[in-house]
């Protein structure tokens, strides 16, 4: 050619070549995609929340992010894909966070060449494109005329490609953005190779096959919701204050949203609607959850219709699953109990497990805290159930339930006696007593409402009998709310069945744990009608053991001659059905209950006898709890060597049962007799360790008890502020617990303190109020100790405000 010869000239612009029916023509692009062209929709002015995945997909799309490499294990770096997929459930808000993230890039002039957005309505049979109709609008978005369109896919992929190419060597890269993609290959073939280009592809699916960067979306949380909320009302109707005026309401809006940002603007809409609409009203409308999710519905946008578009596109298996899952009451479920729901083996569940992980994949459920756990979110659950209601009886639905409390019970059943700090260690294998405690601890919260879900069923066998299989877990975890709540229900199923042993085994526990959390007269109620179940029915060993708790109970209320009758008659009873270690549990509380009466010698004799007894059957717990109790006997008498030796090996056999809080006494124990020796710099780690147990297992009162004792040592060594800070936070603990006689105790140390700083006002305010808390009590000795220490302050306020030298105070 020669050039005189016919030709096209031009500058300017981006090109391409293309060979279509046999000419050669140049195809001029325009410098960038146009924003009419684009397709990319406007983002939400009330967008809010979402900075950490914001900032997530920004530095994926930056042309050198900080995170576009990463070192592997051999060192070498690996480039980041060009392609983030963000995944998550329906309504959550991925096609939102795409949009702000696109054009915050293109404000930032990443994308010279501007962006290509399309939505493939990949969930919805009526709507979807595949990609040879996604390319096409692409490539008309890309300036190539309507004729030059080749019409099959894989030309028209490798048009798009070209133009793509064109564009970057142009310097002038394209961002592209695929929303609603059900698969990888609907989306595959619409993703760019060119160097520079990106892209971002949202899905309710994750596209683990896609080689691209995954970021899954969780709802937001409460504070962003309620944020979110205030926003869109606010967009509507500039002014509107019900949100800022109204917080507890909206928020408790947003938690029955689920904190779903589609929930959230529907409610937002329905509020901007009707602006007398006050939020109560809203949460009374959102309240009833068999209707909440008609309520989510703003004319032809509704949860409901996002959730369907993933149902519809599960396999018949996978759907079966989805709404068995509601079935179990708890807030999350393990594969092994899924496997139990649909029938199969719960020690073959690889079949029900891929089954979860699908449906974790499409965002219907989510990995729960450990691997292994499934949950749903609340509004996807309330879905799940209608349909499965709908289908119950396709489903098995009932059956599965049985199925499911009867996995629950037997496993339970079986998991709990290896917590017995008494039982062989070998037996199940060394790692058995881990596994059940682990166990246990994942299916707390289901086993629970399993029990109130089959009581209010009517389903009295196992609404009695599951409590009471998980009392020593509940006793051992110090879960007492629990163990009171789930023994009461336990006690109601057992005589709805007419069952007085189950009732008295119930009350049993009931007593047990309403004195641990120290309301001593509903236990004594308890445990005083359980002993007398047990002795009507002729089961004594039950009758022994309900007056051993009994007798406790009645010595932490200091009505110790009750407390020593019902100890002899357990030891008694104990003696006869040849129960050593019973007989052993017995003479120890009894031995405690003497050393309060402050017979001392016969306190000793009987719990030395104790000792023996339980070291000669081999049961190593209850050995540490007899050596406690002798430990505090010896101190008494000021054996304190002997003391000192007692509670050592005590809190090492209790650490050895890896009983905590049984630990957590034995310090305490152990720190006031090293306080006595002198030994005051061990005795204040020692009860700062027992501070420290008592708080990590929940026990708030031994909590108090360590820090009086502790701000005893600390004061002894001078240590004042350290001191007062330790009974200061013993006293509100007390007074938190409604321990009157701790309390005034710890106030009475406080004002021993307080004198000694030269703190003479606080001093005297802290001992009278001491002094009425005993006068209240009827504690004489206690009145009259407080009352010298008062006097005490007194006069050395009168000496010197100064003076801080230490006298003899009284302190206990």
């Amino acid at each position: 050619m020669t050039p005189d010869d016919p030709h096209n000239q031009i500058s300017g612009g981006v090109f391409f070549s293309a060979v279509i029916q046999g000419r050669d023509i140049t195809v001029r692009l325009p410098p960038r995609i146009t924003p009419a062209l684009s397709g990319l929709p406007a983002g939400s002015s009330a967008f809010t929340g979402r900075a950490d995945d914001l900032k997530a997909l920004l530095d994926a799309l930056a042309p050198h992010p900080a995170g576009n490499g990463r070192p592997s294990s051999a060192g070498e770096v690996i480039p980041a894909p060009a392609v983030t997929a963000v995944a998550g459930m329906g309504g959550v808000g991925k096609t939102e966070l795409a949009i702000q993230a696109a054009r915050t890039a293109l404000t930032l002039e990443w994308f010279p060449g501007g962006v290509l957005f399309v939505d493939l309505f990949g969930y919805d049979p009526g709507r979807r494109l595949d990609a040879g109709q996604a390319l096409e609008g692409f490539l008309r978005a890309l300036g190539i005329p309507g004729e030059h369109i080749p019409s099959g896919t894989q030309e028209r992929g490798r048009l798009y490609v070209s133009a793509l190419s064109a564009y970057a060597q142009a310097r002038r890269p394209i961002l592209v953005v695929v929303d609603n993609a059900s698969d990888p290959d609907q989306v595959r073939p619409l993703l760019p190779a060119a160097s520079g280009c990106r892209a971002i592809v949202t899905s309710r699916h994750t596209l683990g096959m896609l080689d691209a960067r995954l970021l899954d979306l969780n709802v937001l949380t409460p504070d962003e919701a309620m944020t979110l909320l205030g926003r869109v009302i606010g967009v509507a109707r500039p002014g509107d204050r019900r949100v800022g005026d109204h917080p507890a309401d909206a928020a408790e809006v947003a938690r029955l949203c689920g904190y779903l940002p589609l929930a959230l603007r529907i409610v937002a809409a329905l509020l901007a609607d009707d602006p007398a609409r006050p939020l109560p009203a809203m949460v009374a409308d959102l309240a009833d959850a068999s209707s909440r999710l008609t309520e989510l519905e703003y004319g032809d946008v509704a949860v409901r219709a996002a959730f369907e578009l993933s149902y519809r596109h599960l396999p018949p298996a996978q759907a079966r699953l989805f709404r068995l899952l509601p079935v179990n009451p708890g807030p999350d479920i393990s594969t092994s109990a899924a496997a139990v729901l649909t029938g199969q083996d719960p020690a073959v569940a690889a079949p029900v497990r891929r089954l979860l992980e699908g449906l974790a994949r499409a965002h219907l459920i989510e990995p729960g805290s450990t691997y292994g756990r499934w949950r749903t979110h609340d509004l996807v659950r309330l879905f799940a159930d209608q349909h499965g209601e709908a289908l119950a009886e396709a489903d098995g639905r009932a059956q599965a339930f049985d199925a499911l409390l009867q996995y629950y019970l037997i496993t339970t059943q079986a998991a709990v006696p290896h917590l017995d700090p008494n039982r062989d260690t070998t037996s199940g294998g060394p790692d058995a007593r881990e596994q059940a405690l682990m166990w246990l601890d994942a299916e707390h919260l289901n086993l629970s409402a399993a029990t109130h879900t089959a009581a209010a069923r009517g389903i009295h066998a196992f609404a009695r009998d599951l409590p009471i299989a998980l009392a020593l877990f509940l006793t051992w975890r110090r879960h007492l709310n629990d163990q009171i709540t789930l023994s009461a229900v336990s006690r109601e199923a057992a005589r709805g069945l007419g069952d007085r042993m189950g009732e008295g085994s119930a009350l049993s526990i009931l007593g047990a744990g309403l004195t641990a959390v120290r309301r001593f007269d509903e236990a004594v109620a308890a445990l005083r009608s359980a002993a007398t179940i047990f002795q009507d029915t002729g089961y004594r060993q039950g009758n022994a053991a309900a007056l051993v708790s009994l007798g406790f109970a009645l010595r932490e209320m200091r009505r110790f001659d009750e407390a020593v009758a019902a100890l002899r008659n357990a030891a008694t009873i104990f003696r006869d059905i040849g129960d050593r270690q019973g007989e052993a549990v017995a003479l120890g509380n009894l031995g405690t209950v003497l050393a309060h009466v402050r017979r001392f010698d016969e306190a000793i004799a009987t719990l030395r006898n104790t000792v023996a007894i339980l070291r000669d059957t081999g049961h190593r717990h209850s050995e540490a709890e007899a050596l406690t109790s002798l430990g505090l006997a010896l101190a008494e008498v000021g054996r304190f060597d002997e003391a000192i030796s007692a509670h050592t090996g005590a809190a090492a056999v209790f650490r050895e049962t890896d009983d905590r809080h049984g630990e957590a006494g034995a310090l305490n124990n152990l720190g006031i007799a090293l306080r006595e020796v002198r030994r005051c710099e061990e005795a204040i780690t020692t009860l700062r360790n027992a501070a420290a147990a008592f708080r990590e297992t929940g026990d708030r009162h031994g909590e108090g008890t360590a820090l009086d004792n502790l701000g005893n040592a600390l004061d002894q060594v001078r240590r004042f502020d350290e001191a007062v800070v330790a009974h200061t936070g013993a006293a509100a603990i007390f007074d938190d617990s409604g321990d009157r006689h701790g309390e005034a105790r710890a106030l009475d140390n406080l004002g021993i303190t307080l004198g000694k700083v030269g703190r003479f006002d606080e001093a005297v305010t802290a001992h009278v109020k001491a002094a009425a808390i005993f006068r209240e009590l009827g504690d004489r000795n206690g009145e009259e100790i407080s009352g010298r220490n008062l006097a005490a302050t007194g006069e050395r306020a009168k000496q010197s405000p100064a003076d801080t030298t230490p006298r003899s105070t009284g302190k206990r």
